[in-house]
């Protein structure tokens, strides 16, 4: 699962802009929005490989929670057949296979939680080059200001995406 970050035809006319004004303000914002594109596609790449890891992560612990109640059924029917031993061998069993379950859904619920932050880091940084734009083109630096701030919040959201 990847996230699309269609931002080619704001840093297309940003650029076009920036070429032909020479202030300040389009110079930063510029920059700023490439630096933005740049972070937005990281998070996006990482955000759509947490997501796919913490799927196939709930898949293999879907499996192991299937096979740990074979086991049961197993043990059950040893216990009918009066094979106490077998029945001893079972439940052994499903405590590793119960340990290894519930391991495999932490590490999904894990990769979930950096999909989601790295998903929120892109949000940020697409509205943070939007208001870059809107900076520019409407050349109000409180634009540019809102964007600084946005672009803060994502890379917060950024950071926390691999620190979790």
């Amino acid at each position: 699962m990847e996230i699309e970050v269609p931002l080619e035809q704001v840093q297309e006319d940003i650029h076009h802009h920036a070429m032909h004004e020479r202030n300040s303000t389009v110079s930063r914002g510029a920059i700023l929005s490439a630096f933005l594109a740049v972070l937005a596609a990281i998070s996006a790449l990482f955000a759509g490989h947490y997501a796919n890891e913490a799927l196939i992560e709930q898949i293999q612990s879907s499996n192991q929670w299937s096979f740990y109640q074979a086991k049961g059924i197993k043990a059950s029917i040893a216990e009918l057949k009066d094979q106490p031993a077998k029945v001893e061998d079972y439940k052994k069993e499903q405590v590793e296979i119960k340990k290894d379950a519930e391991e495999k859904t932490a590490e999904s619920v894990h990769h979930l939680h950096q999909h989601e932050n790295l998903a929120t880091a892109v949000t940020l940084f697409q509205v943070s080059i939007a208001m870059i734009a809107i900076a520019i083109l409407s050349n109000r630096k409180h634009f540019l200001t809102l964007a600084l701030v946005l672009s803060c919040f994502g890379m917060f959201w950024f950071i926390r995406g691999f620190l979790l």
